[in-house]
């Protein structure tokens, strides 16, 4: 079994692990529109652990190539501690994140710079590696109808990135390598949320 599916297992035991009763918006599944709209699968699991506390498991998995030549595969996973300020699942909340993943991008024309991260590397050059960080967030959570919701969350945070470099997004010819300390956003959601 692959580490990342053995830690998120694992995660998922110990939340649900305990539980041997359901209550009124005790959990949530979701689905975050902005990954569904790169074709990445996704899905995120919240269970309430306390009046205005919830923790939030969410996780992406993107195994596709538009082409021969752009690569844009990644899997993350993001675990969240959130503070809801009405109830939960309700309206405001501030969260702290971690993430974890690995990555195979390349071949990407872009010339999106973000605060000291290039992105146009990308245009020529494949990166294959993983990344490890945290950040913090805010969000917003409208009531849709009963047991539905959307919600909107941004989040900003440091990132750690260790990765080989190769000359073409298909080929195997390593080229060098390396680390880079990303500040930035780290995690943006428009999530449609079933609450249980």
């Amino acid at each position: 079994m692959k580490p990342q599916l053995s830690i998120f297992l694992l995660f998922l035991l110990l939340i649900f692990g305990g539980r041997t009763s359901l209550y009124a918006q005790e959990y949530a599944v979701k689905t975050n529109a902005l990954a569904d709209a790169t074709a990445t699968l996704n899905l995120g699991v919240e269970v309430g652990v306390a009046p205005k506390w919830t923790v939030d498991l969410s996780g992406s998995y993107n195994a596709w190539s538009k082409n021969e030549s752009v690569k844009w595969k990644h899997l993350l996973i993001q675990p969240e501690a959130r503070y809801w300020f009405c109830d939960r699942f309700s309206r405001h909340f501030v969260g702290a994140h971690l993430l974890g993943g690995a990555f195979n991008v390349g071949r990407v024309r872009n010339n999106l710079s973000i605060l000291g991260t290039d992105f146009s590397v990308l245009n020529d050059m494949r990166y294959q590696g993983y990344a490890f960080g945290g950040g913090v967030a805010y969000g917003f959570a409208f009531m849709l109808s009963k047991g539905i919701n959307l919600e909107l969350e941004a989040g900003f945070g440091y990132a750690y990135l260790d990765y080989d470099i190769f000359k073409c997004s298909g080929c195997q010819r390593k080229v060098g390598d390396g680390s880079h300390h990303y500040v930035g956003p780290t995690k943006a959601a428009v999530n449609l949320v079933f609450v249980f």
